[in-house]
């Protein structure tokens, strides 16, 4: 399917998604314009993930190279755990617009988002030209370093750090049919801390996050519809990837997402969700990269 006939399926999907959508032109300088919608209804983590992560995790994240080994690569501490774990940044490339790459959000719960990050710092090492002019690649592999080391999806607090960011946050959230913690206020917990101000100090022009499972890719919004960057950046990436896209999720109810969170900060932000909890689906996923750094470098 073309790019242009997934954005248009985005918008179709938004106009039809209960009456409550006004769309305007979609022009050039025009995004979607919509009535207040009720944020609870645009989480973008679906249920009915495949796969238990039967696979021993040593196996599945395999070796994981330094980054002093690659080629052009560069690192960062930008943050630690709860446990006191570093939460590390690895930058490809010196241009001063950035694209971030992030797992690793929910620990063992989906430990191939880590590994897929880990397989894509060996991809962008192999070759600078992969890393488009006047921008930077930064690769962050694990937000929650303590739920990777410990068999959770939760951080050592018990609070899923996919709901403790400053958009729609709430003390409570929802993953499936389970009540889960958001932390005691918005970024209360390091590891959402570490990239709030890891955004804030550099210019984020686009980002991708890892989750786990559904085989699916869904633009960012925040109190509204996605923008028009978002919802081109979906369509872009699961057009290249070969994964359908989506323009909202409202199975169940998620507050303080990531990307709705950068959404808000003006940044243009996807969730890539893998089909299972094991495999890295490499191949697509390098395709859907390399077509959104076309689409960020030029836009």
């Amino acid at each position: 399917m073309k790019t242009s006939h997934i954005i248009l399926a985005l918008l179709a999907l938004l106009a039809l998604g209960g009456g409550a959508y006004a769309l305007t032109q979609f022009g050039n300088t025009t995004d979607v314009a919509v009535d207040p919608m009720d944020t609870d209804t645009m989480p973008v983590e679906p249920d009915g993930g495949i796969g238990d992560g039967a696979e021993p995790l040593d196996e599945l994240l395999g070796e994981q190279t330094p980054a002093d080994n690659l080629a052009y690569a560069s690192e960062t501490i930008i943050g630690q755990s709860v446990d006191g774990a570093t939460i590390t940044a690895y930058h490809f490339g010196n241009g001063t617009e950035e694209i971030l790459l992030i797992g690793g959000t929910h620990g063992s719960d989906a430990p191939n988002t880590t590994a897929l990050a880990n397989e894509l710092r060996t991809y962008f090492a192999a070759s600078e030209t992969t890393v488009p002019a006047n921008t930077r690649v930064t690769i962050i592999p694990t937000v929650n370093p303590d739920g990777l080391a410990d068999g959770s999806r939760f951080n050592t607090n018990n609070v899923d750090l996919n709901r403790n960011f400053a958009c729609d946050w709430s003390a409570t959230s929802m993953w499936r049919e389970q009540e889960v913690s958001g932390g005691t206020a918005a970024f209360s917990e390091p590891e959402a801390v570490a990239i709030r101000d890891y955004v804030a100090e550099v210019n984020v022009i686009g980002t991708i996050v890892w989750f786990a499972a559904e085989g699916k890719v869904y633009p960012s919004a925040c109190e509204g519809v996605p923008s028009r960057a978002s919802a081109e950046l979906a369509a872009t990436f699961a057009t290249a990837a070969g994964y359908p896209a989506d323009a909202e999720f409202d199975a169940y109810r998620i507050n303080g997402d990531m990307v709705n969170w950068m959404a808000g900060q003006g940044i243009p932000a996807i969730s890539v969700l893998l089909t299972n909890r094991t495999g890295t689906e490499l191949q697509k996923n390098q395709a859907g990269v390399a077509a959104a750094l076309e689409y960020l470098s030029a836009n």
